[in-house]
């Protein structure tokens, strides 16, 4: 199904943001200065590609369908787990912009808190990526009908037209080489 294969190319992309976020913490470790511009075109990517672009695929049409079609148990269950861990990384994302204005504002100690939240996103993350590429669509493959597989086509081809359209993955994927470079 091409919708949850480029639903996990979306996953290394965004795998390749978490290894990026990691090296500027690792930085701020080392002594330097916490990066605000780098971590705030980070969070860009993450509010736009990760979540906006990526997890409406996941949320309101693979998550909806199955939750839909194969009943309160995967409803319940691991859909309602994947939920709670978007909802998770969004609070991590906003911890992270609160303590980078604080440090912006000259509260030095807040550093902590960009390194704590920005690992903790990237461990959520490289975890949650794990579970939905292994068994999510895995699940998923297996266990919806046809007709359910295709509507779910037809509905994230309606959306990577639409991001093709206002250059959505050109501009997040030019930002992530971008970043990449800046690390070496």
């Amino acid at each position: 199904m091409k919708a949850i294969e480029q639903m996990m190319e979306e996953h290394r992309n965004i795998k390749r943001i978490l290894k990026i976020t990691r090296i500027f913490c690792i930085q701020i470790l080392n002594g330097a200065p916490v990066d605000d511009e780098a971590f705030r075109k980070i969070i860009d990517f993450v509010r736009n590609y990760a979540d906006r672009h990526h997890h409406s695929k996941e949320e309101d049409i693979l998550f909806k369908k199955m939750s839909d079609e194969l009943g309160e148990a995967v409803a319940k269950g691991p859909i309602m787990g994947m939920f709670a861990e978007h909802d998770l990384g969004r609070l991590f994302i906003s911890n992270l912009e609160q303590a980078l204005d604080k440090v912006k504002e000259g509260d030095q100690d807040a550093r902590v808190d960009v390194i704590a939240n920005a690992i903790a996103y990237t461990d959520l993350l490289h975890r949650h990526i794990d579970k939905e590429d292994t068994a999510i669509y895995t699940f998923a493959q297996k266990r919806l009908s046809r007709e359910a597989l295709a509507e779910v086509e037809e509905k994230c081809s309606t959306i990577e037209i639409s991001g093709r359209e206002k250059k959505i993955q050109d501009k997040y994927l030019a930002l992530l080489e971008e970043l990449e470079r800046s690390v070496g």
